[in-house]
């Protein structure tokens, strides 16, 4: 959607049932029917929705700050708020904590199970080769790679095509927001935005 209005690439991806699910739950084996890449679903908790919100955390304007415990992603800015976004995050055990830096952004990204992704879920052994970018990728329409001294950690902030589980643990280890969201939050973020992850 543009400025309210249906687009043709938005409304051709609408048609389109989604197989898979992002960063780390793998593809999906059954086709669940969708009305949209970038529909927020219905009955989502508002709350889950993106908002701007006052901010009393001690991070500067322009640092994204990740509460896995709350599920929410902030994008501060100046003045006390900040943008606040219903994320997805990863299953106990497997999120990233600490500090990180946004050192690369993908439109449609490609996505490669990694050695202990498969391990843990032997069926994600068949994507080994990568599924290329596109409505059909599990890491959605966007992604900020999550770097740590110049080193990527593997972890991701993306989309999803399965934005019923916003609000949910269910990844192994990245950051899902919905398609609608990502755009936003990939939109706002330059290289070398600093991200804390708690």
């Amino acid at each position: 959607m543009i400025n309210g209005k249906v687009t043709r690439r938005g409304l051709m991806l609408g048609g389109l049932a989604m197989l898979t699910s992002g960063c780390g739950s793998g593809m999906r084996q059954a086709m669940s029917p969708i009305s949209s890449a970038f529909a927020i679903p219905q009955g989502m908790d508002p709350r889950l929705r993106r908002q701007e919100v006052a901010y009393q955390g001690s991070e500067a304007p322009g640092t994204l700050v990740v509460n896995t415990y709350e599920r929410f992603l902030y994008a501060v800015q100046d003045g006390g708020s900040a943008t606040r976004y219903g994320i997805a995050v990863g299953e106990e055990g497997l999120t990233l904590k600490g500090r990180a830096t946004i050192e690369r952004k993908e439109e449609w990204p490609s996505w490669m199970p990694t050695a202990s992704m498969i391990k843990r879920k032997p069926r994600l052994a068949q994507y080994a080769g990568g599924v290329p970018g596109g409505p059909n990728n599990p890491l959605g329409a966007r992604a900020l790679y999550l770097y740590r001294g110049g080193r990527d950690t593997y972890f991701r902030l993306h989309g999803t095509n399965e934005p019923w589980l916003i609000g949910q643990a269910v990844s192994n280890g990245c950051i899902r927001l919905t398609n609608e969201d990502i755009l936003h939050l990939y939109d706002n973020t330059p290289l070398g935005t600093p991200v804390l992850i708690i």
